[in-house]
């Protein structure tokens, strides 16, 4: 008797099953891949700026603490975005003639805000307080990384659900004394864990992974 498939069927049928378990596979792997790579995460990607300010400069240099310009992070949910007056103080008499800094004069002339293009940008769901992270010891530079060596700001850190829950399922070794939150260079003058672990329990540190923490 004639068979009602050609023999070559059942191994065209072991392909198309192998198929149906791997291109899902696939799929979902590349999916989770693509969402963690600095490409999608913008992590290290400089961003143009209508004036070109040298982090590095005003840091560094010049010693600037990031209190002055960003000056409700230790308040409020918004670490805050200096007006065209506050780079004024400064500017009326340094460089106050520089091409360089006419966004910043025109701005602050007719009194409107500089158009600053957002360098570390969270998903709409996603709520995120600056006050409470810095009333509880973590510095600057744990999510925004060295800003003292960044002639333009850049994304230092992916700022990925994981990067947010790793932190908040282990925050003591990252945790440092409050007069220090805006160092750049700080170090722990012994094992980061045993010191996080005295300023956490010093600034009454019971971090959260709850889902309503950050997804209100």
């Amino acid at each position: 008797m004639t068979p009602l498939f050609p023999r070559w069927s059942n191994n065209a049928f072991r392909v198309v099953l192998g198929l149906l378990v791997l291109v899902p596979t696939a799929l979902v792997t590349l999916g989770m891949l693509w969402v963690r790579s600095p490409f999608r995460t913008e992590q290290n990607q400089s961003v143009v700026q209508p004036v070109q300010f040298d982090h590095r400069h005003h840091v560094e240099d010049v010693g600037i603490d990031c209190r002055y310009c960003h000056q409700t992070v230790e308040k409020g949910a918004s670490a805050g975005i200096p007006p065209a007056s506050l780079c004024m103080n400064c500017h009326s008499q340094v460089w106050n003639k520089s091409d360089k800094l006419e966004p910043v004069r025109a701005a602050y002339f007719s009194d409107t805000p500089i158009p600053w293009n957002r360098v570390h940008r969270l998903p709409d769901f996603v709520y995120f307080n600056h006050s409470i992270h810095i009333a509880k010891g973590v510095g600057c530079e744990v999510c925004h990384g060295r800003v003292d060596e960044m002639p333009e700001m850049a994304q230092a850190e992916p700022l990925t659900m994981e990067f947010c829950l790793d932190c908040h399922r282990d925050p003591n070794p990252k945790l440092r004394p409050k007069d220090q939150i805006t160092s750049m260079a700080w170090q722990a003058p012994e094992d980061p864990r045993l010191y996080g672990d005295k300023l956490a329990a010093e600034y009454n540190v019971h971090a959260r992974t709850s889902c309503t923490t950050c997804h209100r």
